[in-house]
């Protein structure tokens, strides 16, 4: 089928078939609006080559990746300077392999990437509802001007989903005023994952998009990202917190994102977010 032959340089243990697989992860490369640090288009490229530093065994979750039917189908090839075009792109992508009645999971890039996914979603699944791990609550109505920006992406997904469907976790950032929308239109946990596994067992027949922004993890943990924010969850601390999110309710999409390379010249962040996707990738059930 265009658009998904098999791609040479596979996230470790992602390597059958499109026609096989229950699961498709895809990189969004993608820093247009960054409004910070940018590099995080570099991001599933580096993690792609940096997974074969870890094992497709999880030890978390005693699972193996090569028992489960993967397709990593590459990057998208986005333009220079056309935010909704690359939005449109990510749809349509997202849109094909929900059609497909296989699972995406995205790897970004910069967090607006996730508006695009969810758009695909939404149509798909008009009662979709939204978990996002986040430092950063990104509910402004417009950043210097700009409705599309990655620190207007949950509210840009509000705009779609309305009141009540999105749930914040690990916020611990942001202008009073997104504190504010939030205590109308959102539930928001800030600093941590209290009340995680209260809500998912609330939304277990619900459909799910499940966004991580890796931030959302200390900046001392993780500080390849474009805009670290200090008092951070723990790295044991996500991976308990995607595995409930991923066993306690029907994730329909998902994606990770915001990891930026160049800023942690040592690989850490890097050999962070391979696991932290493997752990992701095995936690949600495809069926």
């Amino acid at each position: 089928m265009s658009g998904f032959n098999k791609n040479i340089s596979a996230f470790i243990g992602c390597d059958c078939e499109y026609n096989e697989a229950d699961k498709v992860i895809f990189g969004a490369p993608f820093d247009g609006t960054t409004s910070y640090r940018p590099g995080t288009r570099f991001g599933s490229r580096y993690i792609r080559n940096e997974s074969y530093g870890i094992e497709t065994y999880s030890p978390y979750q005693d699972k193996d990746l090569e028992d489960f039917k993967v397709f990593d189908g590459g990057d998208l090839d986005f333009p220079f300077g056309n935010t909704e075009k690359v939005l449109k792109m990510i749809e349509d992508y997202e849109a094909r392999v929900l059609d497909d009645k296989k699972l995406p999971i995205m790897i970004g890039g910069e967090h607006l990437v996730t508006l695009g996914a969810v758009r695909a979603a939404v149509k798909r699944y008009p009662d979709l509802h939204i978990i996002h791990f986040d430092a950063h609550a990104d509910l402004r109505d417009d950043y210097l001007g700009e409705r599309l920006s990655h620190a207007c992406v949950i509210r840009r997904c509000h705009d779609l989903v309305g009141d009540g469907r999105i749930f914040q976790f690990g916020i611990r950032s942001g202008e009073r005023a997104e504190f504010l929308f939030a205590k109308e239109h959102t539930r928001m946990n800030r600093f941590d994952f209290g009340g995680l596994e209260s809500i998912c067992r609330a939304l277990k027949d619900k459909p799910v998009y499940f966004t991580v922004d890796l931030d959302v993890l200390d900046s001392s943990v993780f500080p390849g990202t474009g805009t670290p924010e200090a008092g951070g969850v723990s790295f044991d601390q996500l991976i308990d917190a995607i595995i409930t999110v991923g066993c306690l309710t029907n994730i329909v999409a998902a994606d990770i994102n915001e990891l930026s390379p160049p800023y942690d010249p040592g690989g850490v962040s890097t050999a962070c977010a391979c696991k932290i996707l493997r752990e992701l990738i095995l936690a949600i059930d495809a069926d």
